[in-house]
């Protein structure tokens, strides 16, 4: 069998976007053809010129991502001088985007990093929702960006996920006749709180459906009275904390986010 061959990646920053471009291709060979090395954060024209003859001694292949112009084009001349195979995997696609576009880039490095920290951030949004689903959590409801609240089956779970996925720390309380809300939701900025409404008859059709799927709730669970009684409850508990109240009414989730959303970033 022939020796692994080593994937030399070069990066000003982690070098994330040429390992994924590494792995696609990677998985047209056999395992242990190649072998895959990250240089990250080579920042100078001296760590640049290091790397390469590293890599050049030991029969390396170059993958490449750097943002300055400069640096990529000291990159082709070093490994044209030793002969190395190498791969430029963000130029081409810079230089098409700046010449259609008539403007030139940035050359600004690790702008991946950002879209990363974002990506991470909507994680983390996601599992706070998770953690302050249905009541949960309340020590920690300050922490939320948003708050929802209403009686069952007004599709608080499913709007307190779909902000999360955009970055927004959300948890939901259900509003229970009979039953106080935790007392930190009076505590907290009225103008993070949104209370969700769904007209009765809806509300009543919606429950009898869910009781006939789970089997596992009393009659008065979809009752006309029981479910006027409760939105009723909800009302006088968004009145008194003073919140925005988002009718959800044949609206699909989305467009009830969106109406959140601009309350809550004027």
């Amino acid at each position: 069998m022939a020796a692994e061959r080593t994937i030399l990646i070069v990066s000003d920053g982690i070098g994330e976007t040429a390992h994924q471009v590494a792995k696609a291709a990677l998985g047209q060979f056999e395992p242990g053809t190649f072998r895959v090395v990250r240089l990250p954060k080579i920042m100078t024209t001296q760590q640049l010129a290091e790397a390469v003859q590293d890599g050049c001694a030991e029969g390396c292949i170059f993958l490449y991502t750097l943002a300055d112009p400069t640096m990529r084009a000291e990159m082709e001349q070093l490994v044209a001088a030793c002969g190395a195979p190498a791969v430029d995997i963000l130029g081409p696609v810079i230089d098409t985007f700046s010449a259609s576009a008539g403007t030139e880039p940035l050359g600004v490095a690790g702008t991946m990093r950002k879209i990363d920290r974002s990506y991470f951030e909507r994680i983390g949004a996601m599992e706070f929702a998770v953690n302050h689903d249905d009541g949960r959590g309340a020590d920690t409801l300050d922490e939320a960006d948003i708050v929802i609240i209403g009686v069952s089956r007004t599709s608080k779970t499913p709007l307190s996920m779909y902000l999360a996925s955009r970055g927004y720390k959300v948890a939901n309380i259900p509003l229970v006749p009979g039953s106080d809300p935790p007392e930190e939701l009076f505590r907290i900025e009225p103008r993070r709180v949104f209370g969700l409404i769904v007209e009765s008859d809806t509300l009543t059709e919606i429950r009898a459906k869910r009781m006939g799927e789970l089997g596992g709730y009393t009659r008065r669970y979809a009752e006309p009275e029981t479910v006027e009684r409760e939105l009723e409850w909800a009302r006088t508990v968004m009145r008194r904390i003073g919140c925005v109240v988002i009718k959800t009414t044949g609206r699909a989730i989305e467009e009830a986010a969106q109406e959140i959303l601009r309350y809550y970033n004027a």
